[in-house]
């Protein structure tokens, strides 16, 4: 029955945001993680999916995608891009943060953000190097590495509290702490584990879910309702 439901949620609402954007990161090519963390930058403050979508594309069209570009293009000009994606709200803060960014990330690292992974001593220390660069934070830092998981074998993100709602609620796990719930939830993929699918589709699913769903009370629209245990 588990397996039923996981295939569910991972067909209904498991697509990552990076495939979403057609980046791969199966590859750990250093110009796709890269865009991988400008759109972990966009999804990171307190704007609407729809609005970091959108001004992730306008990059892309804008040719902004690598830091080098970035750069280049200038405070003024990064504002422009952004107001035409609809970041309106965040335009001049991400600004700065993005050239401010886009330097480190060339100096530090040469532009290939897997050195920060290969240097990195375990998890927890892969973490605080990412938040030590500024304006990124502890949502961000889970956003970039929640889907790296497949790709960098020190990121290890705890899941984020819609998560722990959304498989509560479907009687996937039984604990509230993020760490043993994230064992549970793991244990839970490997023995329900789906062709082509992996541990990442499951978490994106039940973060979808989480969010659109079981924290606004919107029971009815569930597309997994017949399914909840609350």
């Amino acid at each position: 029955m588990k397996r039923e439901l996981i295939a569910e949620l991972a067909d209904k609402l498991g697509q990552p945001y990076h495939e979403l954007l057609s980046i791969d990161l199966s590859k750990r090519d250093r110009d796709e993680i890269f865009k991988w963390f400008l759109a972990s930058v966009l999804f990171g403050a307190r704007i609407s999916e729809t609005i970091a979508i959108n001004t992730y594309r306008q990059f892309e069209r804008d040719g902004l995608l690598e830091p080098k570009r970035i750069l280049a293009r200038g405070w003024s000009r990064l504002v422009e891009s952004l107001d035409k994606g609809g970041y309106v709200r965040y335009d001049f803060k991400t600004a700065d943060k993005l050239l401010l960014l886009a330097d480190y990330v060339i100096r530090k690292f040469d532009g290939d953000l897997n050195l920060l992974h290969d240097r990195a001593r375990n998890a927890s220390d892969l973490e605080d190097q990412l938040k030590e660069l500024k304006g990124i934070g502890d949502i961000t830092t889970n956003i970039f590495l929640r889907e790296l998981r497949d790709v960098w074998p020190k990121a290890l993100p705890l899941p984020q509290e819609p998560v722990l709602v959304a498989a509560r609620n479907l009687g996937l796990i039984k604990s509230k702490t993020p760490a043993k719930a994230l064992g549970e939830l793991r244990g839970l993929w490997r023995k329900n584990a789906l062709p082509h699918r992996s541990f990442v589709n499951l978490e994106i699913a039940l973060l979808r879910l989480g969010r659109l769903y079981c924290r606004k009370s919107r029971c009815s629209g569930c597309p997994v309702k017949n399914w909840c245990k609350r």
